[in-house]
């Protein structure tokens, strides 16, 4: 196949998102602090991404903080907020802009009014549902409830702790959604194992952290450092998840 198969890069560097698109990947999700599972990240590197980029998805994460997915109204109304601020940036013609979500009740399940608030307030950019889907009990049934809120996409391993491990569940949510919502599989994907993964689930769409670790240089006059490691998107990742998919 698979020239249609998009691969979309998890990025918390601007420079990632130049890396992607040189490296072939259709789309990114932009986030700051990956370490902690990803939150929305700034205006600042928003727009640089964009001065950067000429063909692109860009999908921003819109999560105020880590920890989990059930928010106060404070924190509903940030999301709101920041789903304004990224519907008013301006993007290049060829460049698409989106964001990501994921409300949850404290229950363990969607929390669908807040859900369809965020839907609206995105208006015609496409909603991506992350993988706090993983955490419901019923996949099938969330898979209705996001279709139903107007949900584009959803990120998932499937429930499994990576997307190979919940292959059979995959498959069954591709048949599941037809051309209702697209179920994109994100969770250990690589060059080793995509075109195995598309081939058996049928997904449109991987999703994966081409990232590799890095330490700065920073000179210090005195015994403190904060020379820690981090990671930064790489091509090498990138092309190779590309050329498997392309070569099958």
């Amino acid at each position: 196949m698979s020239a249609d198969t998009a691969v979309e890069i998890c990025i918390d560097d601007v420079d990632g998102a130049v890396v992607a698109q040189e490296c072939g990947a259709a789309r990114v999700e932009v986030c700051a602090a990956l370490s902690e599972g990803g939150t929305t990240p700034s205006w600042g590197a928003l727009t640089a991404i964009l001065a950067r980029v000429q063909r692109l998805e860009v999908s921003v994460l819109v999560r105020p903080r880590a920890g989990n997915f059930t928010y106060s109204v404070a924190e509903t109304d940030t999301q709101l907020a920041d789903i304004a601020a990224v519907r008013s940036l301006s993007a290049p013609p060829d460049v698409r802009l989106g964001v990501v979500v994921g409300p949850l009740r404290a229950d363990g399940t969607v929390d669908t009014d807040l859900l369809r608030r965020l839907v609206a307030a995105a208006g015609d950019l496409p909603v991506t549902f992350h993988r706090a889907f993983d955490t419901l009990a019923d996949l099938s049934g969330a898979l209705e409830t996001l279709i139903d809120a107007g949900v584009t996409r959803v990120l998932t391993s499937g429930g499994a702790r990576t997307a190979l491990e919940g292959v059979d569940v995959l498959a069954g949510l591709v048949a599941h959604a037809g051309d209702r919502i697209e179920v994109m599989a994100g969770g250990g994907v690589r060059a080793c194992n995509a075109a195995e993964l598309v081939a058996r689930t049928g997904v449109p769409a991987v999703h994966l952290r081409a990232g590799e670790p890095v330490v700065t240089a920073a000179s210090s006059a005195t015994d403190i450092s904060y020379d820690v490691p981090r990671q930064v998107t790489a091509p090498g990742p990138v092309r190779a998840v590309v050329a498997a998919l392309a070569e099958w």
